[in-house]
């Protein structure tokens, strides 16, 4: 059975479950916490030697350690519903808004929050490799969220989903990204009436509660 590696209170495995919900495919959990730091243990270096999460391993054994390979896994051996776009054009227009939500909105966030906090202190990229925090970068990040919000209200605007005419990757990305945005104290208001009438409709999808 595929196996995924998961954190509950992390933004990144969350995608993840999120994807894998939407696609109706059984898996087993395997709970990793990071507050006690097990993802830098010996043990799940073994797994994950970027010491991450998610991961993901296949039924064959092969272990995905990002949200991209995991997704491009799970699209090709579980098509349907289809979540990276079906044509050429789909395919593009999809892949370029998911990253444009994980690069304008969660890495935003992980900037200011991995500058700022105080539990964070030394860690402020995620990975086997320490890093000390640069205080001006949180500020910069959260002057990138507020603009995130502008740019999702403003791709919203007579849309129902962020990059086709259907609900793909891009939406389970920025669902990620603005309800992460709380830990850094940011959320939608009422000047993002079509984000927040967007994150409204995304609510009413099952797998949004994981």
């Amino acid at each position: 059975m595929i196996t995924l590696y998961d954190c509950a209170t992390a933004p990144s495995p969350r995608r993840a479950r999120i994807f894998l919900a939407e696609k109706g495919v059984a898996h087993a959990t395997v709970a990793v916490d990071l507050r006690s730091g097990e993802q830098l243990g010996e043990a799940y270096r073994q797994i994950n030697p970027q010491c991450t999460v998610p991961a993901l391993r296949t039924e064959g054994g092969l272990v995905l350690a990002d949200n991209p390979g995991i997704a491009a896994y799970l699209e090709a051996q579980f098509p349907e519903p289809p979540l990276l776009g079906t044509t050429p054009e789909e395919k593009a227009e999809i892949a370029s808004w998911n990253w444009r939500m994980e690069f304008e909105g969660l890495l935003a966030i992980a900037e200011a929050l991995r500058n700022s906090a105080p539990a964070m202190a030394n860690r402020a990229l995620p990975g086997a490799v320490n890093y000390p925090q640069i205080p001006e970068l949180a500020q910069r990040g959260l002057a990138r969220v507020e603009q995130f919000f502008l740019l999702l209200n403003d791709r919203l605007a007579g849309r129902d989903f962020i990059a086709t005419e259907h609900f793909s990757v891009a939406d389970i990305t920025a669902v990620v990204a603005v309800d992460f945005a709380r830990v850094v104290k940011q959320k939608p208001g009422e000047q993002h009436p079509h984000l927040l009438r967007w994150r409204a409709a995304m609510a009413q999808r099952p797998s949004m509660a994981l």
